[in-house]
């Protein structure tokens, strides 16, 4: 467990008022003022040992506490003469004394300009598909070809053996037919030769 940093109290003035607060380092109390100089080293700003100016700092660490310095007619009588304008809004300070110090915001931050809208996309032409109806025209074509000479094909086949069928009856009646005629031809031959042996 880290040691609790010890805190300090430390003192600017700030217009008619001395801005007191509680914090661990100089830098600490720099960033609290939302000082970016180094005041300590212009002798602008100091540490406070006083137990009574720290006390209310020390309760509320990290927190910027103003102290009007002096009465209201004092602070007034200090102004140069010779501005009445600077009188009069120091006057209107020591009675409604401004917020705490914050930082500024950033002049580039406060004039930052809107992002710009997205483009919209260009709406890219529809493909051409031509050379693609194109080709299916032409496959359904040499398709319903190719089923024609199918069908072609299949007719002729069953022609072919149908044709095929009565050769082969005819060619089975004719061998039928010769082959009785050789075995008469023989029986009369062997008939023949016996006589002859006779």
């Amino acid at each position: 467990m880290s040691r609790k940093q010890t805190l300090k109290v430390f003192r600017t003035p700030i217009g008619f008022h001395d801005a007191y607060v509680a914090a661990p380092s100089q830098k600490a109390a720099l960033e609290a003022w939302g000082s970016e100089h180094d005041l300590f080293s212009r002798g602008v700003a100091e540490r406070v040992d006083d137990a009574e100016l720290s006390r209310e700092p020390l309760e509320r660490p990290g927190v910027v506490i103003r102290r009007l310095r002096g009465t209201t007619a004092e602070q007034i009588a200090a102004l140069p003469k010779d501005r009445p304008v600077r009188r009069q809004r120091a006057a209107q300070e020591l009675a409604d004394p401004p917020a705490p110090a914050e930082k500024a915001p950033s002049p580039r931050r406060a004039k930052a300009k809107p992002a710009p809208k997205p483009r919209p996309k260009p709406v890219k032409p529809r493909p051409d598909r031509s050379a693609l109806d194109r080709a299916e025209a032409e496959l359904a074509q040499v398709q319903a070809r190719h089923k024609v000479e199918e069908e072609g094909f299949r007719q002729r086949e069953a022609e072919l053996a149908r044709e095929r069928r009565s050769a082969e009856k005819q060619y089975e009646t004719e061998i039928r037919r010769l082959e009785r005629a050789v075995e008469k031809s023989r029986q009369a031959y062997e008939r023949s030769m016996r006589r002859w042996r006779g």
